[in-house]
Formats: structure tokens, sequence, C-alpha cells
């Protein structure tokens, strides 16, 4: 597939170039996202350039698409599909630059890309899945904002350079409605 630009009120979705290695290493560069996501642990410069190749190579495959978050100029963060699996499921994973949490960027991007995600046009999804190690109560969060149903806690499921790691699971289905949903782990 081709790569495909999404646009929301403020911000471009697209595809990372080598002008974005040095905002990329930057970002990874904070604990919360080498912690709760997959990205190498210590992340290098070298690592930031080959991620830029492989979003070009997952977009001719099948199983992933990765989009960069744009404001202006300025790299928000990531975001995409991986494990597609052809039969209409697929799993959405993100990070945001610590500068820029906050201000609905991250929940303005999701919103396009489950769009897209469940759009013919798209990625023709019937099911996404969320999962986060537990404890990433941020990532739940916005999650739980876009209306991703709790579905409960997948026991040492979750494999990074940390480790095995118990990790939380929710969907979302296309025909759901994306509205908040009540999560009892994070019912505080």
């Amino acid at each position: 597939m081709e790569p495909v630009t999404l646009r929301t009120a403020r911000l471009v979705l697209d595809q990372p170039t080598d002008g974005d290695v040095d905002a990329i290493y930057e970002a990874c560069q904070d604990p919360d996202i080498q912690r709760y996501t997959r990205v190498p642990s210590p992340y290098t410069r070298a690592d930031a350039e080959k991620f830029i190749t492989a979003v070009a190579e997952q977009w001719a495959g099948e199983l992933h698409r990765t989009w960069v978050i744009r404001e202006g100029a300025t790299l928000v963060g990531t975001i995409g599909f991986y494990r597609l699996d052809g039969q209409g499921n697929g799993e959405i994973g993100f990070w945001v630059a610590p500068d820029r949490r906050g201000g609905g960027r991250l929940r303005e991007a999701a919103n396009a890309v489950i769009d897209w995600g469940f759009s013919s046009e798209g990625g023709d999804l019937t099911r996404i899945e969320w999962r986060a190690v537990v404890g990433n109560v941020a990532s739940a969060k916005v999650a739980q904002a876009l209306g991703f149903r709790y579905e409960g806690t997948l026991r040492q499921a979750l494999v990074s350079s940390h480790g095995r790691d118990d990790g939380w699971l929710a969907a979302l289905l296309t025909t759901d409605e994306r509205m908040p949903q009540p999560w009892p782990v994070l019912a505080h």
C-alpha cells in the first residue's frame, strides 16, 4: 500500500523523513517512552535512522502502518496500526514527545487514525486492540477517552528490552459508540 497522509484541524500525520531523526531521537530518550513502548533501550541515533527506513518498508508490506504526528513543523509523536492480520484486526500504538503531551493532540490524531482504520478505503478493520504495560495510566486514559472497552490483564504477555510485563488489553469495534467507558483499573 502507498503511504497515506491524514489531516485534522491542527495536525498532519505522514511519513517520517531524514529530517525527523533528531526529533525522534530526542523524544525517545524519555524514560517513559523507553519503559512503556517497544523502542530499543537505550535508544540511539541509529535506532531513529532505522525507524525511518522501517516505516517506509512496512507500508509496502501488510503488517504495520505508522505515521508521525506533526503540528506545524514540530514532530509531536508517532501512531500506527500493528499486527494487522488481514482478517479485520489490528493493534493501535503511539507515543508522544514529553514536551508535546497534553492539549488533546494524541486523541485528535488517534481519532483520525481510527477513522481511517475502520474505513473501507483504509484498513477495513472490525476490531482495534490497544495494549499497554500495566501501570501506563496515561496511555490507558487516552484509550478510555477514545471509547476503547477494557477487556482485562494479559499476564506476562508484553515483551520488550526490559523483559516481560503484564499488559492491559482493551478494544474498539467498528460498531462501538466511541464514547468513554468505565475501566476498573482507572477507578480510583
